[in-house]
């Protein structure tokens, strides 16, 4: 496919290497060339410097032959106005970043399909539902419905105490377990585990099982103490908690400290409710927080620009006694760091944005993929096809690679996990998990 990208920030040069590991024909539009110098010195993608709006450099770019041609630079108006333009220039489809969650409602969908943007972005509401179901299981460092809520993956840090450390997988996930190991980050390094891997102290693991079962993986992870959050702060009152507490529950207090007192205001009028409180203040300031009760809180989240502010924040929250943290990364630099410093949950709504783009040219019929923030891995929804290569052994015979596994299906509308015994069918959607650049190896088994 020939793709091109408009903009060269985070979630222009992620994507940009996502596909390039698909061999697709990636062309990356920038003014600024020391960015696109970094990403093509290393990856197979022509770069263009130049203005990314300018029709001329748009019709330069080949959007006539463009599958899919995506606007993601800082500038909401400008990506609008690039995907409308690319439109007419021949583009195929056409993805557009925007600002403004109500540009991102199903309602205007139409709206803007006419005058030539296929899809909108919109990565701060992502961001919101993901911080709040984080909180909402305050036990986990990520929550994630698959297959239409039928399973969950579940990502959780392992310590001293919990019931599965120490132990070959295939002595503790047997095939009629209730849950699947189906990737462990330990320090640096990212593991697609098989029967003779253990779980060790302070790996950060991915489960995957149902919402059903989820309790017993609290009681087995050793989690039985995190308390149920009722109470939540949140440092930053911008789009991302705008969008965060869209999703608050109804048992649920916040309170909300931000210094610019036009948000404040614009805040207080999207949300007239007394479960919501907002301060026009800095929640750095410690000793505000300790008048404002942080100590009965459960749940600490800091959603402002800086990353590094976030990651401070969420420390200091740690030592006032709060349990769950929540820090929102613009910049993937900080990602190890935070894991190290041990801050909880991570966020990171441009990682979350990319995704949102790259499940729709994946190979292998995937209709949805994800990248694991926390790990160097991929998680995959596919559709196992008539007569592909899947259907004809049990998977422990399909001779899968080692840095693929796969989790959990559908079938018929129910879900179920996945072991050696499965024999798959045409028709299946199936969770598959991969270390980070090896989806297309999935393809050869699906196809």
């Amino acid at each position: 496919m020939k793709i091109i990208i408009a903009g060269a920030g985070s979630v222009g040069t992620h994507l940009a290497k996502l596909f390039s590991l698909e061999n697709h024909d990636i062309t990356l539009i920038d003014e600024d060339m020391a960015r696109l110098m970094d990403i093509g010195n290393n990856f197979d993608i022509l770069t263009l410097n130049d203005n990314p709006s300018s029709i001329h450099v748009i019709r330069d770019a080949g959007a006539r032959h463009a599958d899919l041609f995506i606007a993601v630079t800082p500038d909401e108006a400008h990506n609008l106005t690039i995907c409308m333009l690319a439109k007419q220039l021949g583009a195929k489809q056409t993805v557009a970043r925007v600002n403004n969650h109500e540009y991102a409602l199903e309602s205007n969908r139409e709206l803007f399909s006419r005058t030539g943007v296929d899809s909108i972005i919109y990565p701060e509401m992502a961001a919101g539902k993901e911080i709040m179901d984080n909180i909402r299981r305050s036990w986990t460092r990520q929550w994630i419905p698959m297959l239409n809520d039928q399973l969950v993956l579940l990502c959780i840090k392992v310590r001293t105490g919990a019931r599965i450390l120490n132990v070959p997988l295939r002595d503790i996930s047997k095939p009629d377990s209730p849950y699947h190991v189906v990737a462990i980050k330990r320090r640096e390094d990212t593991i697609i585990p098989h029967g003779n891997d253990c779980l060790l102290d302070q790996d950060v693991v991915y489960f995957m099982t149902t919402e059903r079962e989820a309790s017993y993986l609290k009681e087995i992870a050793g989690k039985q103490d995190y308390p149920d959050v009722s109470n939540v702060f949140f440092l930053g009152g911008g789009n991302t908690t705008e969008r965060a507490l869209a999703f608050l529950p109804d048992y649920m207090h916040a309170k909300v400290f931000e210094t610019d007192p036009h948000r404040i205001e614009h805040l207080q009028s999207l949300y007239d409710d007394n479960r919501i409180m907002c301060i026009n203040e800095d929640g750095r300031n410690i000793d505000l927080l300790e008048e404002e009760g942080i100590h009965r809180a459960q749940a600490f989240v800091a959603t402002t620009s800086s990353s590094s502010e976030n990651v401070l924040s969420c420390l200091n929250a740690k030592k006032l006694g709060v349990r769950k943290t929540v820090a929102l990364i613009d910049n993937s630099n900080y990602v190890t760091m935070a894991q190290s410093l041990d801050i909880g949950s991570i966020i990171d709504k441009k990682t979350l944005a990319a995704d949102r783009i790259y499940h729709r040219i994946l190979k292998s019929d995937v209709t949805n993929v994800k990248s694991l923030i926390i790990a160097a891995a991929d998680v995959a929804e596919l559709v196992v096809k008539e007569g592909s290569r899947a259907t004809r052994h049990p998977v422990r015979d399909l001779n899968l690679p080692s840095t693929l596994t796969l989790g959990g299906m559908m079938r018929n509308g129910v879900g179920s996990l996945i072991n050696g015994m499965t024999q798959l069918q045409a028709g299946d959607t199936v969770m598959a998990f991969c270390i980070e650049g090896s989806i297309n190896k999935l393809g050869k088994y699906f196809n």
